[in-house]
């Protein structure tokens, strides 16, 4: 990623061509796009779709990607503090205004760039944008005052929760976790998340190779969280692979043997794949998303690992019941964003009450696809409960020849924290919890009696 400190000189030139107006033009492009009605897209692929034709070099990108970022890591603050230093308030409804003065804020409080280039360069940006040509003084004024202010304004941002966290989201937080949990998944989200990795043998020598820490799970994490990860020794040879600590647990909770039949349903992006192809299994990987299944085949080459990949929608699956079955079903990912801040502002309720149904469809077919003695392990990267405990618990009240197989402290590195009392996994983004923070995952395992 590019430091954004070094991004602009004192010397900006003049026009179009002033080092740094493309990346911000795409980063303030993505977030617009994020924010409009009706978008469901990732950042990742608004700023693709955003920089299609923009020509970034690697530099350029990596700054588009780590203003948009930053911008949504504290977007909610950044719209409270905008709203205070606009006569007429902030006009949420203009994305195109709200996302270029919120990269530009983002710019001078978070990312250390120098304030003369981030309000110069939002301002020529909204002077070649037709609609916002108008508003270029508006613009200066509003940005110039904040960075004016830093200091005050970055003292006034305490909590987290109530500052930074949408509203929906902060009260569901506080109902299922607690006010002193939800706030310290709220103080997490700031920090972004470390790079955790999955090495499927010796990680005693791997952790001294990588210079990383061994967690009590079995995965790795990167002490250097800015390190270039295909460069890394073992990366070529496919050693490991990246997965947050928490997303390759599930995996191992199926305690798969060698040359048992297994589905992987909704699999891509595939470290959950690589983890059953590693342990042995004769896995198949299914998911509706070629696109997304063609990175997955991409990375079993890189790791010598086979598995057979399948582009169909799961539900539609004939039924040929295997001896264990993996679920990573769809969600809100409001586990995830530590490292997508864009989800906390892109999701809504409604499409947790839209998401908990194609949940509920996708489990029956599970149970339907797992022989007799076979196992299922259900899991999201959602921090919420209707997506996870209250899924289990009506999922065992209407399929009784299912039962729960608890997850045992040892199974999770003696953590029995992240053990609840009915034996399912549960982490959250806490930075403080047992693995220094996690994203936030539930996961179930259950056999088919008979």
């Amino acid at each position: 990623m590019a430091d954004p400190r070094n991004a602009d000189g004192p010397d900006t030139p003049a026009g179009d061509t002033a080092a740094g107006l493309p990346a911000r033009k795409v980063a303030a492009a993505a977030v617009a796009d994020l924010l409009g009605k009706g978008r469901a897209l990732a950042l990742e692929d608004a700023l693709a779709q955003a920089g299609r034709h923009a020509g970034l070099d690697q530099a350029d990108a990596g700054l588009a990607r780590a203003i948009a970022t930053a911008t949504f890591r504290r977007l909610g603050f950044l719209k409270r503090v905008l709203h205070a230093r606009m006569a007429q308030g902030l006009p949420e409804a203009d994305t195109a205004l709200t996302a270029l003065l919120a990269t530009g804020a983002a710019q001078i409080l978070d990312l250390s760039v120098p304030d003369h280039a981030a309000v110069d360069l939002s301002v020529r940006l909204a002077k070649a944008d037709q609609r916002l040509a108008h508003l270029g003084g508006l613009v200066n004024a509003v940005l110039r005052r904040i960075a004016r202010q830093r200091d005050a304004i970055l003292a006034e941002f305490r909590d987290p929760l109530a500052d930074n966290t949408p509203g929906w989201l902060g009260a569901r937080w506080i109902a299922a976790y607690g006010p002193e949990r939800a706030a310290g998944i709220a103080r997490a989200h700031l920090s972004g998340a470390a790079i955790d990795l999955t090495v499927p043998s010796d990680p005693d020598r791997w952790a001294d190779i990588l210079g990383a820490d061994l967690l009590p799970t079995g995965s790795l994490r990167l002490r250097d969280g800015r390190a270039a990860i295909p460069s890394l020794p073992g990366y070529g040879e496919g050693a490991w692979w990246v997965q947050d600590a928490a997303a390759a647990i599930p995996a191992r909770l199926l305690d798969v043997k060698r040359g048992e039949r297994v589905l992987d349903l909704c699999a891509a992006p595939g470290g959950k794949t690589a983890q059953l192809a590693a342990a042995g299994a004769e896995v198949t990987a299914v998911d509706r998303s070629a696109p997304r299944l063609r990175r997955l085949s991409e990375n079993l080459g890189r790791l010598s690992l086979n598995a057979r990949v399948v582009t169909a929608d799961a539900l539609e699956l004939p039924e040929d019941p295997v001896d264990a079955l993996l679920l990573d079903a769809p969600c809100s990912a409001t586990g995830t964003i530590r490292r997508h801040p864009d989800v906390a502002w892109t999701k809504t309720e409604g499409d947790i009450a839209r998401l908990t149904g194609l949940q509920e469809r996708l489990l029956d077919k599970a149970a339907r696809l797992v022989r007799p003695g076979g196992r299922l392990v259900y899991c999201t990267c959602s921090l919420e409960p209707e997506e996870g405990e209250a899924q289990i618990a009506a999922f065992l009240a209407r399929r009784p020849e299912f039962r729960r197989l608890p997850v045992a402290a040892g199974e999770v590195g003696g953590l029995s924290g992240l053990v609840d009392a009915n034996g399912d996994l549960r982490t959250v983004p806490a930075a403080d919890g047992p693995l220094g923070g996690t994203d936030g995952f539930f996961a179930a395992r259950m056999i088919r009696e008979g």
